[in-house]
């Protein structure tokens, strides 16, 4: 009887500490989402890296990708790997410079493959995940509080995404995403601004300047 009760009470006392660090993450994660929308864009400089041991690649192997993003609810204008990502809130535009071409989705994409898009950055975490704590760190003496999250879906192409938030700041500067073949995808921040005089026609798609540099649209 006595080890019945014991196995209960541990039980109950395992059950109650997950709940609170669930409930902790999540409390994080929903006041950086906050903040980040309380700005009328934002504009990040990031850079990422990919490593993945089990295909012989290191972190560290190859210099960082570039890469900057200006946000404005959901819209974006993203700059990476020598492509411009332009989502004006109903149409994607991915324009591909070195080839001079340009496609067009009548709608953002779907996250099907597991994928966080620039529009889903900071409420990403709200639908699919569970939340755990992860280690809190000092990088360049700031507190960074690390977050955990694992897909509820099996077959999702992630296995899991850490993210590291400024806990002052109340700011994400990392962000870790882990595939089920074993490849991690880093992002750091580099630079963030926000609510700043940003030019109109960041976020709208101007076709006739396209088409006197003769990109291809289709």
């Amino acid at each position: 009887m006595k080890k019945i009760l014991l196995s209960c009470l541990v039980l109950i006392a395992s059950t109650t500490l997950i709940y609170g660090q669930e409930n902790k993450a999540r409390q994080l994660l929903d006041e950086v989402s906050a903040q980040m929308a309380a700005y009328s864009n934002m504009t990040i400089s990031f850079n990422s890296s990919l490593s993945n041991e089990d295909a012989g690649i290191q972190a560290g192997d190859e210099p960082p990708i570039k890469g900057i993003i200006a946000l404005q609810g959901e819209k974006y204008n993203l700059t990476y790997l020598g492509n411009t990502f332009l989502f004006d809130g109903s149409k994607l535009y991915v324009i591909n410079h070195e080839e001079k071409e340009i496609a067009i989705n009548e709608d953002d994409l779907e996250e099907d493959d597991g994928f966080i898009y620039p529009s889903k950055l900071f409420t990403f975490y709200k639908e699919g995940y569970t939340f755990e704590l992860g280690p809190l760190k000092t990088i360049k003496t700031k507190k960074i509080q690390y977050v955990t999250l694992t897909p509820m879906d099996s077959d999702s192409d992630i296995v899991k995404v850490e993210v590291g938030i400024d806990k002052n700041a109340k700011q994400i500067i990392q962000l870790i995403q882990t595939g089920a073949n074993n490849s991690k995808t880093t992002f750091e921040i580099t630079s963030f601004k926000h609510s700043q005089n940003i030019p109109t026609n960041t976020f709208s798609f101007d076709k006739d300047m396209y088409l006197k540099q003769n990109y291809i649209i289709d």
